[in-house]
């Protein structure tokens, strides 16, 4: 409990910044109860996010939640000397992350939850961030982010989204003395193509947030199945009480 709390804690301290500059959020596609969506975002999950960023408050045998059988994760899933039964850590030393990135990589365990704000589902906030990456030489990283402005993570999917760069559009606010001319931010272009097309690439993001919103609360679909039955069976209850309480004090005056 304490760790969750540590967690969210870390987490609420990283600024939405996207709400601050206006950046229009765009709608994350819900596949939370599509088991191969599911099995496709743990993939990408442990192959591009789990070097650097943990998700400590989750084991590799949960994946059998979402379809997969301990030999599939073991062959596909797991690292050499990890186990099905362990937490997916890492091994990177959080001094040396902070070294190298500026700010030591959060845990991702309930990065969607953690994300949630009144403008934007934590899901909408990730699936924008993920396709947001654009080339920037003045960062360390080489890589900028149009939702989170400066941010110290480089672009992991490079390869697969390939690189882009923000076009901007001049327009005059205001009228007379007080009109000022101001840059904003029209659409991204590609400037280099990656392994993906755009649709596939945004197919793709799509499956890793749905994993990571899964990630956030997996018995989430499992208590909203058992909510749905103990409202019928609740309902059911309530009649059968109501006529119970007509048949008792029928012959009562």
């Amino acid at each position: 409990m304490n760790l969750l709390k540590k967690l969210i804690a870390v987490l609420a301290l990283v600024p939405a910044l996207a709400l601050a500059e206006g950046y229009q959020l765009d709608h994350a596609p819900d596949q939370s109860k599509d088991l191969a969506s599911l099995q496709r975002g743990a993939k990408l999950f442990v192959n591009y996010c789990l070097n650097c960023h943990a998700a400590s408050s989750m084991r590799y045998n949960r994946l059998r939640d979402i379809g997969l059988n301990e030999d599939e994760v073991k062959t596909n899933l797991l690292f050499t000397t990890d186990k099905v039964g362990d937490l997916m850590t890492i091994s990177m030393n959080p001094k040396d992350a902070k070294q190298w990135f500026g700010v030591t990589p959060p845990d991702l365990s309930v990065i969607a939850r953690a994300k949630a704000s009144e403008e934007g589902s934590g899901t909408d906030w990730l699936y924008t961030y993920l396709r947001a990456f654009y080339k920037d030489d003045s960062r360390p990283t080489g890589w900028n982010n149009m939702v989170f402005p400066n941010v110290g993570m480089p672009h992991v999917f490079w390869e697969l989204q390939g690189t882009q760069k923000p076009v901007y559009v001049k327009s005059t606010e205001g009228e007379g003395k007080d009109a000022k001319e101001e840059s904003k931010f029209d659409h991204f272009e590609l400037i280099k193509p990656g392994k993906m097309s755009k649709q596939e690439y945004d197919v793709a993001v799509a499956d890793l947030v749905s994993y990571l919103d899964w990630m956030s609360e997996p018995t989430r679909n499992l208590r909203q199945q058992l909510g749905v039955w103990v409202l019928l069976f609740l309902g059911v209850l309530v009649v059968l009480t109501w006529r119970l309480n007509a048949s008792y004090w029928k012959d009562i005056k």
